[in-house]
């Protein structure tokens, strides 16, 4: 990764004037929104629903019209040079928009011409196999599954070989295998040197794949951080722990408040900066106990994002 961001928003803000039918004032989208996004980086973009972040990126797609501020994408600033800025960027929306009477590979070959790319360097056999659509070439998308859609959506946003990728809740409604085979071919363009830029409720997901996490709410940023620093933040953690013989009442550890959940499980509320985990685990084994496993209630990064927004 360079040092020159990807994206770079300063003071950024959105006013949506009231409607006709709704007068209840000017609403806020963005409140002041200052960030950079690092080329080469895999960035999450978290936020509540309502948060600003669909109206984020819809200013840097051009669907939108920030009322203030400034936008750079890849160099290129969105007022001055918009369609250079709109060149930089492949957008996948929540929402999946392809003809269900055209093939992907008709579909791909449409959307690069709308582009300007010239047949001689279009990369559309590159994208059906990257996407592991190539078996599905020729059929109508009318009969692909929710999951190939979704990966035709990321194949038509790189027809133009854009520098950042942005995608909007790309697994929302994708079962466990599809989902999986999404994020391999995600990692594998960012490995190729692509900047993607990810939304998405499924924090686990931004916590596996993201090195950097941004946490939008009621249109400002309130965190913008490496995702092990933000994690370190946990002040409030769950875990359960299940032991190798019965339990028959809850003992007590300084620093830990203990609930019997079953027969043979606790569950284990802390907070990680006073109370380490091993201090729990030691205390289990001077009381003769043996732990047999230990999952967690939510992911940290769930966890941080509660107590950020609120909820």
């Amino acid at each position: 990764m360079t040092r020159e961001p990807a994206i770079a928003l300063s003071d950024l803000r959105k006013v949506y004037k009231p409607s006709r039918r709704h007068r209840g004032g000017r609403a806020q989208a963005l409140a002041g929104v200052t960030l950079d996004i690092p080329r080469g980086s895999l960035f999450a973009l978290l936020g509540p629903n309502g948060a600003g972040k669909s109206t984020l990126i819809n200013i840097l797609a051009g669907i939108v019209r920030k009322t203030s501020g400034t936008a750079q994408v890849w160099g290129r600033d969105l007022d001055a040079d918009p369609r250079g800025a709109k060149l930089a960027l492949g957008v996948v929306p929540q929402e999946i928009y392809v003809d269900p009477f055209f093939t992907p590979r008709q579909i791909l070959e449409i959307q690069a011409g709308f582009f300007g790319v010239p047949r001689a360097q279009r990369r559309t056999d590159a994208l059906l196999d990257l996407m592991d659509l190539r078996d599905k070439q020729h059929a109508y998308t009318m009969a692909l599954s929710g999951g190939m859609k979704r990966r035709l959506m990321v194949a038509k946003a790189m027809v133009h070989a854009p520098p950042i990728l942005i995608l909007d809740e790309p697994t929302a409604g994708v079962d466990i295998a599809l989902r999986q085979r999404l994020w391999e071919a995600v990692r594998g363009l960012n490995a190729a040197g692509t900047t993607i830029v990810l939304t998405t409720h499924y924090l686990e997901e931004a916590q596996a794949l993201c090195e950097r996490v941004a946490i939008i709410d009621k249109g400002a940023l309130v965190a913008c951080e490496a995702t092990e620093d933000l994690l370190a933040r946990v002040q409030a953690k769950s875990v359960t722990v299940r032991l190798d013989r019965e339990v028959e009442a809850a003992p007590t550890v300084p620093g830990f408040t203990l609930e019997r959940t079953g027969a043979r499980s606790l569950a284990a509320r802390y907070n990680p900066q006073e109370a380490p985990l091993g201090a729990l685990l030691e205390a289990l084994s001077r009381a003769g106990y043996a732990v047999v496993d230990i999952s967690t209630r939510a992911s940290e990064l769930e966890e941080v994002f509660l107590q950020l927004t609120g909820g």
